[in-house]
């Protein structure tokens, strides 16, 4: 946050820092407060507000006068309402002062919304810090960590008390991490008070000693040194299972839950209880990555490397940097899990930032589940087709034996039945022909229809052989399940993608066909795994394909018993370094390879990434003038682009001049701080000059490369 402040009539009360901002002070009509208004408050009757609006060059504070009538609730942190160049806005009170130094009347304050203080020191530290990273605005960041108002529950909170810490008798001496390299040492050092930052390869995600477990069991040390936690998953599904962990160790009343599926009403209460220390403890998703904890000890991010963790509006911070920013600034331990390792995370273990915890061989073996793939030569001399059939004999004869056992996982890479469809004769993929949109069929005697405008497609021809039979390109989690069926007469088949999304089956003898990322829990663990369409999911065009694939077959994996058990995982995909790590279990070396190769040509995460998308023009003055005030503090980036989002052949050479376009460019970690400083300020400033289309900028978007 800038540490500027302003009049709300957008006159600066203190000099500016950067360059760009001198024009974004200019376009806002003088107000002063009329002679004979509303007497003042005697103490401090100046209050700093942080306006909530998504306009860049507004990103500061504005200085307002507090009214007498108003002076017991215009505390710092409350929400206030405010007038601002002829419009009534929300905001927050950063700080209340004697004077302000903006050389003219101030506008008083409208009213004060509510006399919470919502906002705290902390987060508001913390909020301008991730503003800083991702070159967004303090005003985005807080409409993520803070959630709206809800009267009757302030009503319902306002005598709530601090509750005390759980006692510390918790017995944690036969807690699962004992079977981890420095697992114990990191237990002993959270209850002990300490700070430890850990890297955890968790091995199980099943059963008493799986991985919410494991989560549970690190909360529960600093609890127990009288220090709160924050517990941040991807999905609802996860978020139920750590709850249900936490609250087996822990009071229920001493776990707050923050997510928005639950609605404003149970998130606002528990937002509250966090604030005014009534729960120790928050575990959500990604909004609670900011809960007001106090004297907080822990920040846990469990599979860092799902998407699910990016937020999704301005500025699109990561959980992981989020916490790992929160850690840095309170002082606080920190755990980085998942069944697989990232390669940002690899980074900071590489850099000695974090310590891994991990197992030992002999334990692994005795932990995890044989690994098999039929594209290996062994097995490919076994079955000669193995490496053309979609359920090579290997996985059919897995199937059949694991079913006498137990409930069997099939991993699918695609949801739907056919979600793509190409050309009989020449093979084409099949396009729609209004919108161009690939199309699909919904079952077996669905008509063909486009995946992106829903347009159905009956008389449906070629454009490039004029044929009209249509070819299956790839079987979804529907086809799937249906040919497992025939397959195996007999046995029930559970279907989990999409809009039914299953957390957990029961232990009976049945197939569970699932979408990547969909897999539901069996209690006492699936008896084998099948992971199909492995090679599809290496083959996106994405520089993470092979780590995210490596990452979904682990968690996959992980649900399955233990080799000594009988359990198997089967894997259909080609022998490659990604196969590799499965087959060892070392996902560790998987993400320490991956590292090394990026390094070596300078691709995230061994350098930060800036992304600016818009109009050509739009983006190429943007880039022009970064470029340039770089260049004046000695900062040359490599860039990239502009190249077009879409590519197609039916696009138009007109169309072509309006398409959005994508700049790319590239920060060591040694700049960042400058870069995105003058990045932050150079938008701020086209949009305060309204002359042209404005750009999105994200910082370190996982799905731009």
């Amino acid at each position: 946050m800038s540490s500027n402040s302003m009049s709300s009539n957008g006159t600066s009360s203190h000099p500016t820092p950067e360059p760009l901002q001198l024009s974004l002070l200019q376009g806002f009509p003088a107000t002063a407060r009329a002679a004979g208004g509303p007497p003042l408050a005697s103490v401090r009757p100046v209050a700093r507000v942080l306006i909530e609006s998504p306009l860049p060059h507004l990103d500061r504070p504005f200085d307002y006068s507090v009214p007498a009538e108003l002076d017991g609730d215009a505390q710092p942190g409350v929400r206030v309402r405010v007038k601002f160049s002829g419009q009534e806005l929300g905001g927050y009170i950063l700080d209340r002062v004697e004077e302000s130094d903006a050389g003219q009347p101030l506008v008083p304050l409208h009213k004060v919304v509510s006399p919470v203080a919502v906002l705290t020191p902390a987060m508001q530290e913390l909020a301008g810090r991730v503003a800083a990273r991702y070159a967004g605005t303090v005003s985005d960041v807080l409409r993520v960590a803070i959630p709206p108002r809800v009267v009757k529950v302030e009503k319902e909170l306002a005598g709530a008390e601090p509750a005390d810490p759980p006692a510390a008798d918790l017995d944690l001496s036969g807690s699962a991490w004992t079977r981890y390299r420095n697992g114990a040492a990191f237990l002993r050092h959270l209850a002990s008070g300490g700070s430890p930052r850990a890297a955890l390869s968790a091995l199980q995600g099943f059963g008493p000693d799986g991985w919410p477990r494991l989560i549970a069991d690190a909360v529960a040390a600093v609890r127990q040194s009288g220090r709160g936690a924050v517990v941040v998953v991807p999905d609802y599904r996860d978020l139920d299972r750590v709850q249900a962990a936490l609250e087996d160790i822990l009071p229920a009343d001493d776990v707050a839950r923050l997510t928005a599926d639950d609605g404003q009403t149970p998130r606002y209460r528990n937002y509250l209880r966090i604030l005014k220390g009534s729960a120790g403890v928050a575990v959500g998703t990604r909004s609670a990555a900011y809960a007001p904890v106090q004297n907080l000890g822990l920040v846990v991010c469990w599979d860092d490397g799902d998407d699910l963790h990016v937020e999704q509006r301005s500025p699109y911070a990561h959980t992981r940097e989020v916490l790992l920013l929160r850690a840095e600034q309170e002082g606080a331990a920190c755990l980085l899990a998942g069944h697989a390792r990232s390669t940002e995370v690899q980074r900071l273990v590489d850099a000695g930032w974090a310590m891994p915890v991990d197992a030992e061989r002999t334990v692994l073996r005795r932990t995890v589940p044989r690994v098999l793939n039929t594209a290996d030569s062994f097995e490919q001399e076994r079955d000669p087709l193995a490496r053309l059939a979609r359920l090579p004999g290997a996985a059919w004869r897995t199937a059949k034996e694991a079913l006498e056992r137990g409930p069997v996982l099939v991993q699918v890479a695609r949801a739907g039945y056919a979600p793509s469809l190409a050309c009989e004769t020449c093979r084409e993929p099949a396009r729609c022909p209004s919108c161009q949109g690939p199309l699909a069929i919904a079952g077996s005697a669905a008509v063909p229809q486009c995946r992106w405008c829903s347009t159905p497609a009956p008389t449906w021809r070629c454009a490039h052989c004029q044929g009209t039979r249509l070819r299956r390109g790839a079987a979804g989690v529907l086809r799937t399940a249906e040919e497992l069926g025939r397959a195996f007469p007999g046995k029930a088949v559970v279907t989990s993608s999409g809009q039914n999304v299953k957390a957990t089956v029961p232990d009976a003898c049945a197939l569970v066909v699932a979408t990547v990322g969909a897999e539901p829990v069996a209690p006492g663990g699936y008896a084998a795994a099948l992971l199909l369409d492995g090679d599809s999911l290496l083959r996106r065009e994405n520089l993470r394909a092979g780590e995210d694939a490596v990452r979904r077959w682990f968690n996959a994996a992980a649900l399955v018993r233990p080799a000594t058990e009988g359990g198997l995982v089967v894997i259909t995909a080609d022998d490659t370094a990604a196969v590799g790590a499965l087959l060892r279990w070392d996902p560790a070396g998987y993400a320490q390879r991956e590292l090394s190769l990026r390094a070596e040509l300078q691709l995230p995460p061994a350098v930060r990434v800036a992304a600016v998308t818009g109009g050509s023009t739009a983006v190429g003055h943007f880039t022009a003038s970064a470029t340039k005030l770089l260049a004046a503090e000695g900062v040359e980036l490599r860039v990239a682009g502009p190249a077009p989002l879409l590519q197609s052949a039916a696009v138009t050479s007109a169309e072509t001049e309006s398409q959005d376009v994508r700049t790319l460019l590239f920060i060591p970690y040694t700049q960042a701080a400058t870069v995105t400083r003058v990045l932050r300020a150079a938008k701020a400033a086209g949009a305060a000059k309204r002359t042209e289309d404005p750009v999105q900028l994200r910082l370190d978007g996982v799905d731009v490369l």
